[in-house]
């Protein structure tokens, strides 16, 4: 019985170093200079984002828990002081547009309310090749920088 108990707490003590593992490759990730910095949408909204926070100004925070860049999304937790869904998790798609200037590009809140990061990372994806309506029926919001 006792060598149970070893065995478990040996794996469990492997889990957790490969989730940190795992987590500290998320953070070093190359995040592109495109998606970094502020901007205003096609709605006239404004953005500040960062490797770690996605703010959608006046009142709208996103932690961001992860970057997949390769398959152009990130994942983040809803600030629990958000006006709506706080504490739940987002996928935001994005994409860069070609001779839409001063476009430079675009991002889809392709899931804002799922309970968990794995939830909101299999939930939906967008549709890149119909940018018009591929965010849920929807246009992506078209995304340029603030001078």
């Amino acid at each position: 019985m006792q060598r149970f108990f070893i065995i478990i707490l040996l794996l469990a003590g492997f889990t957790v170093s490969a989730q940190l593992g795992n987590h500290q490759a998320k953070q070093t990730e190359k995040i592109p200079a495109f998606l970094i910095g502020d901007f205003v949408d096609d709605y006239g909204i404004k953005y500040s984002i960062n490797d770690t926070l996605w703010l959608q100004k006046p009142r709208s925070k996103f932690h961001i828990i992860k970057w997949n860049i390769k398959e152009q999304y990130l994942i983040a937790r809803n600030d629990d002081k958000n006006p709506g869904e706080g504490g739940l998790y987002t996928r935001i798609d994005f994409m860069q547009f070609s001779k839409m200037e001063p476009w430079l590009w675009g991002y889809c809140l392709s899931v804002y309310d799922a309970q968990n990061d794995s939830i909101a990372e299999v939930t939906a994806h967008a549709d890149r090749q119909n940018p018009k309506r591929g965010c849920n029926g929807y246009p992506f919001s078209r995304m340029k920088r603030v001078q």
